[in-house]
């Protein structure tokens, strides 16, 4: 699929259906980056469903608290709050260790950041490229045995959703990456984040991409679980609150003429957690690796698809083990017991 602004404006005007229906009441769904805009319309959604346990990870206590508090007023329904912040591999470790004997059935990767300026986290990394990529994927590896779990526990697909962005499709990581001794090093320099067009949350959005097609490659049939990732579309949400104000005016303007609501964003994000309707059954196998923009499968970027691509996504999914294993010796164990 190629990307362009006005296959963007048509999308962004198409009408989508309401979240499918499902029976959560034995089910346990957890959403992370989950306090504000997307994720907390996300967290409405699956809280009118009533699941036995929806769990919100937030990196604000407070913040967490007013969601919520928005959540029960507004649906009934008693969330859980769960503080993790994907900018610290120890938070996203000890947040998967709270979780370390449930079940999960639903795993919504949602948190992001835009960051409009160059910025190390603790663990040395690019901020947008840990939280987006390396904190996500750390975050999806670690939750993956309790997500077997709950798929054995009641039979069905355990869902794993990364919301990632059409943005992927206006990026390549081509033959000057491939050149490098290491891709996410060389995204991981300032050089790299000053590039014009403010393109490291592009290329963190196609990482998403790459990450959950190798995944799903790579995971143990037994496993059950089912990666995919999601594009949202251009929403008015908070994503850009770190933005220079010349790139605000732009988004503003965009927002008033084809912006969808949080709402309507988060439906992209539930019908690819519960999708196709609702029902669990191996017809959702065919989301196995899937790409949902609008509420349907559709294919990435062209470069996802071609054999370039596929190297990359090979490489990128290596590297990326690689440093998780050295910040979680956890993943070492779980890599070798669900990943193949």
């Amino acid at each position: 699929m190629h990307y362009s602004f006005l296959g963007m404006v048509v999308t962004q005007w198409t009408r989508l259906p309401p979240p499918p229906p499902a029976d959560l009441a034995e089910k346990t769904v957890v959403i992370v980056g989950a306090n504000t805009g997307i994720g907390l319309e996300a967290a409405k959604h699956f809280a009118r469903m009533k699941p036995a346990r929806l769990v919100l990870g937030a990196r604000s206590e407070a913040r967490g608290r007013r969601a919520i508090e928005q959540i029960a007023k507004e649906t009934g329904y008693a969330a859980e709050l769960q503080l993790i912040d994907l900018a610290d591999f120890a938070s996203v470790q000890a947040f998967a260790a709270r979780l370390k004997d449930d079940p999960v059935d639903v795993l919504v990767a949602n948190a992001g950041v835009a960051e409009a300026e160059f910025a190390l986290t603790k663990d040395g990394w690019e901020r947008t490229l840990q939280v987006n990529h390396l904190g996500t994927a750390l975050l999806c590896l670690l939750l993956l045995p309790q997500l077997a779990r709950g798929g054995a526990l009641h039979k069905s697909h355990p869902r794993l959703v990364v919301t990632s962005s059409g943005m992927h499709m206006t990026v390549q990581l081509g033959a000057e990456y491939a050149r490098q001794p290491s891709v996410l090093r060389a995204l991981n320099t300032p050089d790299a984040f000053a590039r014009p067009n403010f393109p490291q949350y592009s290329f963190t959005k196609l990482l998403n991409v790459l990450f959950v097609r190798a995944l799903s490659a790579h995971l143990a049939p037994a496993a059950g679980v089912v990666p995919t990732a999601v594009c949202p579309g251009f929403c008015v949400s908070e994503l850009r609150r770190n933005v220079s104000w010349r790139e605000e005016v732009v988004y503003k303007l965009m927002e008033w003429t084809m912006g969808r609501s949080a709402e309507q964003g988060a439906r992209p994000v539930v019908y690819a957690a519960l999708g196709p309707d609702g029902r669990d059954g191996r017809h959702v196998e065919f989301f196995r690796g899937a790409y949902v923009d609008s509420c349907e499968v559709v294919g990435p970027g062209d470069w996802v698809l071609s054999r370039e691509g596929w190297e990359m996504q090979e490489r990128v999914w290596r590297e990326t083990i690689e440093i998780l294993e050295e910040v979680a010796p956890d993943v070492r164990k779980i890599v070798k017991e669900y990943l193949q």
